[in-house]
């Protein structure tokens, strides 16, 4: 390779690093302070004795979301208690008596469950729904999905059938609140290795981001037939 062969390769690898590192820090400062401006111009509609604003002589970068969440704190910390829990439930009653308002209200809710539910399985408080990584070969033969084992499956189901069959979710891109139930046989799953917080990065960042910590055998070929353990077999 020529002199200038590697001048050009070394520009374009410092380039595309500084990319990375540049554009999701702009993005992030950018979107902070969107939503800092949004929160503000919701708090310039209250009254000047209740608006922050009115006590400071000069424009606080950020002001917005503190108080945001200072707020969320102090709801969450009221409902935690029972006379926190009848107010929010009456509040609830309420919405949901309302029409459209009912169905925006329900929307919203499931969705920020939804998200909660995703935030406990990075922080790994969902290991007990999901149980292992697996590979599975969906939608059709030769094509591979990733998919969470959730248990075993029991009752009539697993007697009608020949071998030991696993509950598995399959989540969608970019989106892995939704996804597929199916019950597959064991023998037909390729265990991997990995958290189940990196599969969610992976599936999330539609495969950009990967499993970088994997020092094994990159050469090896899947191994098919090693039937998935789901650590609950007691009662089956």
């Amino acid at each position: 390779m020529g002199f200038f062969a590697k001048v050009k390769s070394a520009m374009k690898r410092h380039f595309l690093t500084g990319v990375l590192v540049f554009v999701p820090i702009v993005l992030t400062v950018y979107l902070v302070n969107w939503l800092d401006e949004v929160l503000m111009s919701q708090l310039s509609t209250l009254p000047p004795r209740f608006n922050p604003q009115s006590y400071i002589p000069f424009r606080v970068p950020g002001l917005g979301v503190i108080l945001t969440i200072i707020i969320i704190y102090i709801v969450g910390a009221i409902s935690s208690n029972y006379l926190g829990k009848k107010i929010l439930e009456g509040y609830e009653n309420l919405l949901e008596r309302i029409p459209g308002v009912r169905w925006l209200y329900v929307v919203l809710k499931q969705m920020m469950e939804a998200v909660f539910n995703l935030l406990e399985e990075f922080q790994g408080k969902g290991s007990d729904r999901f149980r292992g990584v697996v590979l599975v070969e969906y939608p059709r033969k030769g094509i591979y999905s990733l998919a969470f084992v959730t248990g075993d499956t029991r009752g009539e189901i697993q007697e009608r059938t020949a071998s030991k069959v696993v509950n598995i979710f399959i989540p969608t891109t970019p989106n892995p609140t939704s996804g597929f139930y199916l019950m597959i046989p064991s023998d037909q799953l390729i265990r991997l290795d990995i958290s189940v917080e990196q599969a969610f990065r992976m599936l999330m960042s539609a495969g950009m981001v990967g499993d970088q910590n994997y020092q094994g055998n990159k050469k090896a070929r899947p191994q098919k037939g090693r039937a998935v353990e789901t650590g609950n077999e007691e009662g089956a």
